[in-house]
């Protein structure tokens, strides 16, 4: 069959899904290419997936009521990672002890917590999934990490979930896999809303990175045709008892550096970081040099037709330039108004003295799955990058002001850091010995010339050219696209390019007859265990797909209705534009609430503005729950 990017998803486009957020979704949609599940069915598992109220165990000193190893699929592919665990405060049970270490508990309607009921209380669900690695489930019980979310009243679900590194003998952990594995955890905590406390319609879920990623593409895709004969695959509770359809969206979505827009990553990573390096895979002369002007010059064809507006409906375009590629248009004026915006945002909340400092993780650093509830959740990924590549284009800024630019007059040594004293110390700082801010000390504001200057002082690429889908199959993407432990080539518009211009890139320094447009078409006709090419998985993993009729899936989700989005904005892992498209999009929709915020200083982590990541989180669910 012909399962190329527009034609696979052409039937999405026909559905039509009720604007209004409930238990049940309108349609469960087909399997998308009509082939029959090998898996279990939704109907087929209801009795394996109920839950059994008498099986609770209760932390008694914390007074929280929880259950470990759930399965949420009948039919689970990775047994060792298709489970979860559910955390509840004990004030939304009463419980009677079985005298075994179980407890049989009934909904107490009359609990509360934080202002909080059984039938109000959001449910929280984390993916910690750096790099689109995987997240163990967990295995033991530990109160120190679900704390604070307990005191806030929340629910709180930790589920295993697939990644790149969960590959064995009789499953794969590939795309779309995580994203799949979460929707089947949502519609099981569905399925079995009658025994457990909680707003089945006020379901968050919060991640960094390949986390935030994922946690993007649930927020985007809720009840997608798209994962379909994937979730019938694993027998996730499709219907309920009754055989009301069960829906897998969600409420809300918490993302930090969220990595996607995979497909264009490449030729977004050029035109935002790439075109202003000129060392490693960007030198003179090199094939990889002419390759990452010319994906700049595609990302600039394509964001022309994305169809993106700002806040007044203005159309975002890019336009040629006397210097540089593309460097002048509306779009181009809206990427620098967000830098400045996040300059002045700094200045507004920073006291000085300023020293620059890395952001605590949160539960969210590099290591994964592991570190959740659990301390017996196994082994933690190694939480690499998520290119998975050596710095090829300059060194990357060092997660914040304060590394490459020298110390300015007057300032002093802290540590690793520089010490800024005041605000002109600091602004001299980043202009260095190119001047690109002018600061005006009545206001406290500042401007900047445009992109470059910015790149350069602060936001070096870390990454060679072909970024996500590289050339030799090399990123971290490739993995995640690929099949198992063999990486495969997913972006279209990269082979595209290179189809163009292979002939100039053949004359070049560093050029192999591996990296022709044919090696890119013999990887996209490879398909999973499903029957999904490495193309149309990255489109699943797109939420840009779901949310802009250009990209042909509007219309065929339900999207989350609230949005955080946080990004450091001198990270050297993405272009700034991954997450600036996205608010876009989603505040283009004019039914969504986005809380949008690019963190000046910040690299690539649980950036915020102000205080702790954790702490921001639950009062924003809790303002979105209200």
């Amino acid at each position: 069959m012909d399962l190329s990017r527009r034609s696979l998803f052409r039937s999405a486009i026909a559905l039509t899904l009720f604007s209004g957020f409930g238990l049940a979704a309108c349609s469960s949609g087909t399997s998308s290419n009509g082939t029959a599940s090998s898996g279990g069915s939704g109907t087929a598992a209801a009795g394996t997936l109920a839950l059994n109220n008498a099986k609770w165990s209760h932390d008694a000193d914390n007074d929280v009521y929880y259950q470990l190893g759930l399965s949420y699929v009948a039919s689970p592919a990775a047994p060792d990672y298709e489970t979860l665990g559910i955390y509840v405060p004990g004030a939304y049970f009463t419980g009677a002890d079985n005298g075994d270490g179980t407890h049989k508990v009934a909904i107490n309607t009359s609990g509360s917590v934080n202002g909080f009921t059984p039938a109000t209380a959001p449910i929280v669900l984390p993916v910690n999934t750096p790099g689109y690695a995987s997240q163990k489930p967990p295995t033991q019980y530990s109160y120190d990490s679900i704390s604070d979310y307990m005191a806030a009243g929340f629910i709180y679900v930790h589920a295993g979930l697939r990644g790149k590194d969960s590959n064995s003998d009789s499953y794969t952990g590939n795309a779309p896999w995580g994203v799949t594995d979460l929707k089947a955890a949502v519609r099981y905590l569905r399925y079995n809303s009658a025994s457990l406390p909680g707003a089945m319609d006020k379901m968050f879920v919060f991640g960094h990175s390949g986390g935030g990623a994922q946690s993007s593409v649930m927020g985007a895709s809720g009840d997608s045709p798209l994962y379909t004969r994937y979730l019938e695959y694993l027998g996730a509770a499709m219907t309920s008892s009754d055989g009301t359809t069960i829906s897998d969206a969600i409420a809300g979505v918490m993302a930090w550096c969220p990595i996607t827009s995979l497909n264009i990553g490449n030729a977004a990573y050029e035109w935002n970081m790439g075109q202003f390096a000129s060392s490693g895979t960007r030198a003179e002369g090199t094939w990889t040099a002419a390759y990452g002007k010319d994906l700049a010059t595609a990302f600039a064809e394509t964001v022309n037709g994305l169809g993106l507006t700002d806040s007044k409906g203005t159309a975002l375009k890019l336009e040629q330039s006397g210097e540089g590629v593309y460097l002048a248009g509306s779009y181009y004026d809206h990427v620098v108004a967000e830098i400045t915006t996040s300059l002045n945002n700094f200045l507004t909340d920073t006291t000085f003295p300023y020293t620059p400092s890395s952001r605590q993780m949160a539960g969210m650093e590099p290591g994964g799955g592991g570190s959740g509830p659990s301390d017996g959740g196994g082994t933690p990924p190694s939480g690499e990058a998520p290119g998975g590549q050596n710095p090829g284009g300059g060194q990357p800024p060092g997660g914040g002001p304060g590394s490459g630019g020298g110390q300015p007059p007057g300032s002093e040594s802290s540590g690793s850091s520089t010490t800024y004293n005041t605000v002109e110390e600091y602004i001299a700082y980043l202009n260095g010995e190119t001047p690109w801010v002018t600061y005006d000390s009545a206001s406290n504001t500042a401007t900047i010339t445009g992109l470059q200057g910015f790149v350069t002082s602060q936001k070096s690429p870390s990454k060679d050219v072909g970024a996500f889908d590289a050339p030799d199959r090399s990123a971290t993407e490739n993995i995640v696209m690929g099949k198992g432990t063999q990486g495969l080539h997913f972006s279209k518009l990269s082979r595209d390019v290179l189809a163009a211009n292979e002939s100039t890139y053949s004359s070049l320094t560093g050029w192999s007859g591996d990296y022709v447009a044919a090696t890119w078409d013999s990887d996209f006709a490879t398909t999973d265990e499903v029957g999904g090419d490495a193309v149309s998985r990255e489109q699943m993993y797109e939420p840009l797909y779901y949310l802009l009729d250009s990209q042909g899936g509007q219309g065929s989700s339900r999207v989350a209705p609230n949005w955080r989005i946080r990004t450091g904005i001198t990270q050297g892992d993405a272009a700034s534009t991954v997450e600036i498209n996205l608010a876009l999009a989603l505040q283009a929709l004019g039914n969504t609430k986005v809380d949008f915020a690019t963190v000046w200083g910040q690299g690539h982590t649980m950036a915020e503005r102000t205080g702790d990541g954790a702490a921001n989180f639950i009062a924003w669910v809790k303002e979105a729950s209200a």
